[in-house]
């Protein structure tokens, strides 16, 4: 079995920013020996709720969406023009004081990409 460097994020919805304080909602993964940048996510409304009462779920939905439409390489619309997959993970990996946010950069080794994917949203996005 052949493993290739990964690296990847976890999204935080991030209710009120001047607080620092986050629930995992999603994680990127981005694979440039695999040619491979994908996104997913997990909205626990419940949980968000008891966090932050009058957060917008739908604009997070939204939010994170977006994030998943850089990563498939979309333009227009409002979306960046990023070109190559790097360049994309670059800027979907810059911190930013948003409600959706990018934790730290992190890294590891996979033979397979979006496993890697399924396997972190189940770890961290609880």
């Amino acid at each position: 079995m052949s493993l290739t460097p990964y690296q990847y994020v976890v999204l935080r919805c991030v209710p009120r920013v001047e607080r620092e304080e986050f629930i995992n909602v999603g994680v990127i993964v981005y694979s440039q020996a695999e040619d491979f940048l994908d996104a997913d996510w997990r909205v626990d409304e419940a949980r968000l709720r008891a966090f932050a009462p009058t957060l917008d779920l739908d604009a997070v939905r939204a939010s994170l969406d977006t994030v998943c439409r850089v990563c498939r390489g979309e333009t227009g619309g409002g979306l960046p023009t990023l070109g190559a997959l790097g360049r994309r993970f670059g800027w979907l990996s810059a911190p930013r004081s948003t409600v959706i946010q990018p934790g730290p950069v992190h890294g590891g080794l996979t033979a397979d990409p979006r496993a890697e994917l399924t396997a972190l949203l189940d770890r961290l996005v609880v």
